[in-house]
């Protein structure tokens, strides 16, 4: 009588909202202060930047809030060089997000890590901003908003919103493509608009969560966590770990850019 073939170790990911839940600031708002001095939006854009990060940080964001800030960035990024913000955020990162990672949301992600899992960031912010701050922790891979560009500019049209449910959908699908197994797989957030997120995997963690959150959290039997120690990030990683946090992450965009192009297409064929 043949043996059955045991059967395969099912792949785990770890999937991270950004804001407050990594990094003790929002990523959009923190690179205001550069876009300024670079002359891509005015003094009084900045400060309105800097109140919606204060906000943000205090009170959470609303759905409602949110869908506004949406508004706002697509009209706010109209017409601005690809080229140049990528080279701002790239000069700028360590100085704006490097001082703001939580040491608990390190020592989390190497934990995933050595365990196996692939780590995913999962941020409504663009892009441009999600893929270096998300190289720099040395995730895997990462879903974050798609701005429409054309001719080397933003169009301030928005090709996908990586927010709410639209998180959900997008982990869903990646998950289909990479084999990753939700039911095993966990997630972290700080804000009840990442409830289809953490319903949607086995192992859901409310992170320094709003009061709505921490309500849903205790009814529903998710994690709570408190991250509260804000490091220098480049204090704690070697020049080889740098190396394969980007090297990883390359690879990931590359996969996450095509895996998203394949699902535009099949949306718009369908």
């Amino acid at each position: 009588m043949a043996s059955s073939s045991p059967a395969a170790t099912p792949r785990i990911a770890a999937f991270f909202d950004l804001d407050k839940t990594i990094i003790a600031t929002s990523s959009a708002a923190a690179f205001s202060r550069p876009f300024y001095r670079g002359g891509l939006i005015s003094r009084s854009a900045a400060l309105r930047s800097a109140y919606a990060h204060i906000m943000f940080m205090t009170r959470g964001a609303s759905e409602a809030q949110t869908e506004r800030l949406r508004e706002n960035l697509s009209a706010l990024v109209t017409g601005w060089p690809v080229e140049q913000v990528t080279t701002i955020v790239s000069d700028t990162l360590h100085q704006n997000i490097d001082p703001m990672v939580y040491a608990e949301a390190l020592e989390l992600i190497r934990h995933h890590h050595e365990a196996g899992h692939d780590v995913v960031i999962v941020s409504a912010s663009g892009s441009d901003l999600v893929a270096p701050i998300a190289a720099m922790l040395g995730a895997d891979r990462f879903i974050a908003t798609h701005m429409q560009i054309r001719d080397g500019k933003y169009t301030g049209l928005i090709d996908f919103y990586a927010f709410g449910e639209n998180k959900a959908t997008a982990i869903a699908e990646l998950a289909a493509e990479t084999g990753y197994d939700l039911s095993t797989s966990y997630a972290y957030s700080d804000s009840v608009t990442d409830e289809p997120m953490l319903s949607l995997v086995g192992h859901a963690f409310a992170v320094n969560p709003d009061r709505a959150l921490r309500r849903m959290a205790q009814e529903r039997g998710w994690g709570l966590l408190t991250f509260k120690h804000p490091i220098t990030l480049r204090s704690h990683m070697t020049p080889r770990r740098v190396a394969w946090g980007v090297g990883v992450v390359v690879g990931g965009v590359a996969l996450a850019l095509w895996g998203w192009r394949r699902r535009v297409a099949r949306r718009r064929s369908a």
